[in-house]
């Protein structure tokens, strides 16, 4: 380790530098251009732009070096992998740098699922900053496994690691002024503060931003992100596994506003991270859509180092951490080479980073208690029910208006018309609680589809033909300790399982994108067609998020916040 006197020393050119890296197209972010240069790196930073003499060239011959991409808004849990198999799955894609949100690991194990992550996520060639998680639960309207309060973030918001607050699902209590919002607020104070506000406009939007919100992830539509960033809120850019907003937002990205936009994944399945890529697929498709190459790497990388004061990342500058990408062809960015403070760690799309010691699991987190009577449904009103329905590639929902069919004096779900049963067992306190409601969109001509990860609370969810095939599941995800299965005619026909948290799994991400791909196959057979089953099948009791969703505790109306009946 030098201390500052000797990298002065190196930067004057007195003596040499440990790396050059030479003959590049140097992305410079901070200028917006691109020319040949060399760039001197010692101890892990940039030294140098300039002719230098060092231990060790690296000779570019030409290619584009820029900086490692940030991803500014993920929740490393909807992988499904570990934080070194996350690393394994996306730094060959280029990525140096995560904001993540544990907001499920919190949800289901409080401050020891965010001590576990920042304990987990060191000494890997990928750096995670933590956004404390702000809705634990994300509302009143489900079981979690926790309670955050203000002073619970005020006891980790001074870690280095932590850069803020994460997103303020509760946006009607931040707009109404509810105090126990404004505290966590404060508490953030002086680091980011994120936004969650699907929808929202006008004055409430106003009052949400004086708040002191400075960004938002959940615009879908052109005019609702246009709006937002009027507002001075941050725009994050989002193209997950099944949110994917991009394609409608890029329109609005100009020279003018890009400084206030970044990419975000937010949620993403190990394959699509392995196949489509991370923050690099939102860069290939910017420029697709028609943003220049250079604003898509400032958007990519400085742009969102500077909106969460991630000092010395984002850049190829003098200080600036030696993060690096290596790639051919500007218009079609596929990274060929990273580097993580100067140091090789991915190439040609095979990971190079070693294994870091292996962090205890926390505890178990399977504790229900139910009937398989819980299931049914009476059909004690008249007229028609409420249904859930998918919207393709969203995690918001429509509610509609179906009759119900009725079998013995039950509501049943009616394959014919795609009007499955939907259910949710709470699992962390074995209250009891069990939601049940009905859902379009699945398509299953037989059996069930289950999983613990359920998002915000994360209790057991699903979806299925019949009572038989749905109480199977759940018996099989005890058994797992939490996971995912598909079942049919009684037989479990895939799954995963998820041991710790109920959320992640404890095994290669290989084994995870095979065992995924199993699921998705199993679900197929079953007559489903969505691109992604179970990541859709999660967010239907995300009760923050409009228009309808089924939590343990029942139907929700979460356009209004409010629990609601079946029956319109």
């Amino acid at each position: 380790m030098r201390n500052l006197q000797q990298k002065l020393s190196i930067a004057r050119g007195e003596k040499p530098a440990e790396l050059l890296f030479k003959n590049a197209k140097l992305v410079n972010v901070l200028s917006g251009e691109i020319y040949p240069a060399n760039v001197a790196v010692a101890d892990g930073r940039v030294i140098g732009i300039g002719d230098y003499k060092a231990q060790k060239v690296i000779n570019l011959k030409g290619t584009y070096l820029a900086p490692s991409l940030i991803d500014g808004h993920f929740h490393v849990e909807s992988s499904m992998l570990t934080m070194p198999e996350f690393a394994r799955a996306v730094v060959p894609h280029g990525t140096g740098a995560v904001v993540i949100d544990p907001h499920e690991y919190a949800n289901v194990l409080g401050l020891d699922g965010i001590r576990y992550v920042l304990e987990s996520s060191k000494n890997l060639p990928l750096d995670f900053f933590i956004m404390l998680p702000s809705c634990v639960p994300a509302t009143h309207l489900e079981t979690a496994g926790a309670r955050l309060t203000a002073d619970d973030l005020a006891l980790m918001i001074a870690d280095e690691r932590v850069a803020g607050v994460a997103e303020l699902m509760n946006y009607p209590g931040v707009y109404l002024g509810q105090e126990s919002e404004l505290a966590k607020i404060r508490a953030g104070k002086g680091k980011a503060i994120d936004g969650h506000a699907p929808g929202l406009r006008g004055k409430n939007l106003n009052a949400y931003v004086l708040a002191g919100v400075r960004s938002d992830h959940e615009s879908t539509e052109l005019d609702e992100a246009e709006e937002k960033l009027r507002l001075g809120m941050h725009l994050l850019l989002r193209e997950g596994s099944t949110e994917r907003n991009l394609a409608t937002l890029a329109r609005l990205v100009n020279p003018h506003n890009a400084m206030n936009c970044s990419f975000a994944t937010d949620d993403k399945l190990a394959g699509d991270l392995v196949t489509e890529g991370q923050i690099d697929h939102c860069v290939r498709k910017s420029i697709k859509l028609g943003i220049p190459p250079i604003t898509a790497l400032q958007i990519a990388t400085i742009n969102t180092a500077r909106h969460y004061r991630l000092r010395n990342f984002g850049a190829i500058a003098p200080r600036y951490w030696a993060d690096f990408i290596v790639f051919d062809d500007l218009k079609n960015i596929v990274v060929r080479q990273t580097y993580k403070k100067g140091i090789l760690v991915a190439e040609n799309g095979k990971y190079l980073g070693t294994p870091p010691e292996i962090v205890p699991q926390p505890r178990s987190t399977m504790n229900l208690r139910y009937q398989p009577a819980n299931f049914e449904v009476k059909a004690g009103g008249t007229g028609k029910i409420k249904v859930i329905e998918i919207v393709p590639n969203q995690i918001v929902t429509r509610q509609i208006l179906e009759s119900p069919k009725i079998e013995a004096g039950k509501i049943v779900a009616d394959t014919r018309r795609d009007i499955l049963k939907l259910v949710v067992v709470e699992r962390h306190r074995a209250t009891g609680n069990v939601g049940v409601g009905f859902v379009r969109g699945f398509k299953l001509k037989m059996g069930a589809l289950g999983s613990t990860v359920a998002h915000d609370a994360h209790n057991v969810v699903v979806v299925g033909t019949n009572d038989a095939d749905i109480g199977r599941v759940i018996e099989e995800l005890e058994s797992l300790k939490g996971g995912q299965v598909a079942v049919a005619n009684g037989k479990v026909k895939a799954s995963l399982a998820l041991p710790i948290a109920g959320l992640v799994s404890d095994k290669p991400l290989a084994h995870v994108i095979k065992e995924i791909g199993n699921l998705n196959t199993a679900a197929s057979a079953m007559g489903c067609n969505l691109a992604a089953p179970f990541m859709t099948l999660s967010f239907l009791s995300l009760s923050p998020i409009p228009e309808l969703k089924l939590t343990d505790q029942g139907l929700i109306d979460a356009a209004h916040l409010r629990k609601t009946g079946l029956y319109a």
